[in-house]
């Protein structure tokens, strides 16, 4: 992972176990992949310091609704409303902040050519969408709830239901990735990738929490997931960290 200084990574001075090791042995293709040596810092190049910034020049302001495609077709599914803030150590609000979401449609199938479980394609639902965050580190979109899916870790596996989060810093080497998941998914205690966090407070920073404020009478269902970067609250992220 590429450390800038303009963006310090938010794995530092946490305690042991409330970030994911990268090999953990009921993930079984982190044991393929996951490095075995310790981790080596490289030095980011000036381009990699100063640009690409990601802000209201690439992105057009305003909420994300991913329930619409651009033809102007509805998503089949249970409609959502998913919003939250992008926080630093002190509660801060991080402003101005590229993020993006990416998820299974109702059926639990991706739009992507290595998904080729049985289960239907929905033309009008992408699964992708990006939202920046406001001047109180603010976000919010609309999407579809993601249907489980089968995933091959073992022959009945099956990962609970989840949005990925990405989020960028100023610049390309600066991006985190995290998952958001939903109260009560009975398939949580069985799944890897959550449980690869070893501390239980800090996977249930991972799970968002239902909220009647956003919930829409008769069309959707409001949920609240916040993003912590550093500090004792750090949501879990699937990044390198200084524990190794």
């Amino acid at each position: 992972m590429n450390e800038c200084q303009t963006y310090p990574s938010p794995f530092r001075k946490h305690k042991q176990g409330t970030q994911p090791d990268h090999l953990h042995a009921g993930y079984v293709s982190s044991m393929k992949r996951a490095p075995l040596q310790p981790l080596v810092t490289i030095t980011p190049t000036l381009s990699e310091l100063t640009g690409p910034l990601f802000g209201r020049d690439e992105i057009v302001a305003g909420e994300c609704n991913m329930t619409r495609s651009a033809n102007g077709g509805e998503a089949q599914g249970q409609r959502i409303a998913v919003s939250g803030r992008l926080l630093d150590e002190g509660g801060a609000p991080i402003r101005n902040t590229l993020l993006e979401v990416w998820q299974a449609n109702a059926a639990g199938r991706y739009l992507h050519k290595w998904d080729q479980h049985d289960a239907p394609l929905d033309p009008n639902f992408s699964g992708e969408g990006h939202v920046l965050t406001d001047d109180l580190g603010r976000y919010s979109f609309v999407t579809v709830q993601p249907g489980s899916y089968p995933w091959g870790n073992h022959h009945n596996a099956w990962r609970p239901a989840h949005i990925h989060f990405s989020v960028f810093g100023p610049a390309v080497c600066t991006r985190l990735v995290t998952q958001m998941y939903f109260p009560g998914d009975p398939l949580l205690p069985f799944d890897p990738i959550y449980n690869c966090t070893a501390d239980s407070a800090a996977r249930e920073r991972l799970i968002s929490r239902f909220d009647w404020n956003t919930t829409i009478p008769q069309s959707t269902l409001g949920f609240v997931f916040d993003i912590h970067l550093r500090g004792r609250y750090a949501t879990p992220m699937e990044e390198g960290h200084d524990d190794h």
